[in-house]
């Protein structure tokens, strides 16, 4: 489906729940969220019934993410219904990797295609210093077990002022060395006006942007820069994607309404 400015609306990202098991510095309180009520969660069954009525306005691409999606329970079963419906070509999933070695063999299974993997220094201190105490052998680990599965793998690594900046050649022959992509990320404040001037890989700019997100709470969010949001009506879920759709606007803003662990990104 087109949205008003003839961009092809053809990609939904999926945030399965605002929660993750790391505190990164750019991204998670470090005295983590409340917790939200069940009810307020989508259930497994409405999101499959959102991305059935997605394909047909021409939602060929999904990605799940958070929070950090691998903390959900049985979340092979939601991939292997997505997997299923004929229309989406690629199914991916975005991780923080810790969990990710124990997983990585069900997720392939399931249907998952592929994985982008978050990970922005190759040095153990400054790794759980930017995570508030993760542990840099367990993404490793990951990575070798998504490799062995055969997933088509990018890293995306938030490049951070003064933090980083000077290990982005390291990661570049890492994943030389490990035939995976490197995916370079601007930190961005959603707060601040949209700038499409970036100099890395992401955020698109803004007139090749063909997505629209679904957060955790059942919310349609057209714009990933813009406070605009519509909850789902499971009474009429085409009408609910085809309104977030038309109400994409031509250029990003800011949001100060939400925080961009319960987007995901």
């Amino acid at each position: 489906m087109l949205d008003k400015f003839n961009r092809e609306i053809n990609y939904l990202r999926i945030s399965l729940t605002d929660k993750c098991n790391l505190r990164c510095i750019y991204c998670m309180p470090e005295e983590g969220l409340p917790l939200k009520q069940h009810k307020d969660i989508m259930r497994y069954e409405q999101i499959v019934l959102i991305v059935k009525e997605a394909a047909r306005l021409g939602i060929n691409k999904i990605r799940l993410t958070g929070g950090e999606p691998l903390i959900k329970k049985d979340i092979e079963f939601l991939i292997e219904k997505l997997a299923a419906i004929k229309e989406i070509k690629e199914l991916c999933l975005t991780t923080n990797g810790v969990l990710l070695a124990e997983k990585a063999k069900i997720l392939k299974q399931a249907g998952l295609t592929s994985i982008n993997i978050s990970l922005d220094t190759l040095q153990p201190e400054k790794y759980r210093e930017i995570t508030r105490g993760g542990d840099l052998a367990d993404v490793l680990k990951g990575i070798d077990q998504a490799i062995n599965e055969g997933f088509k793998i990018k890293l995306n690594m938030v490049v951070l002022k003064d933090k980083n900046e000077d290990e982005i050649d390291d990661m570049r022959n890492f994943c030389q060395n490990k035939n995976i992509k490197l995916q370079l990320i601007n930190h961005f404040n959603l707060t601040n006006n949209k700038n499409d001037e970036y100099f890395f890989d992401r955020p698109p700019k803004c007139k090749q942007c063909n997505r629209i997100r679904l957060l955790s709470d059942g919310v349609l969010k057209p714009c990933l820069h813009s406070e605009t949001e519509y909850k789902v009506n499971y009474d009429n879920i085409r009408e609910s994607l085809e309104k977030a759709i038309l109400s994409k606007p031509e250029k990003g803003s800011s949001c100060n309404s939400r925080k961009m662990f319960e987007i995901g990104g």
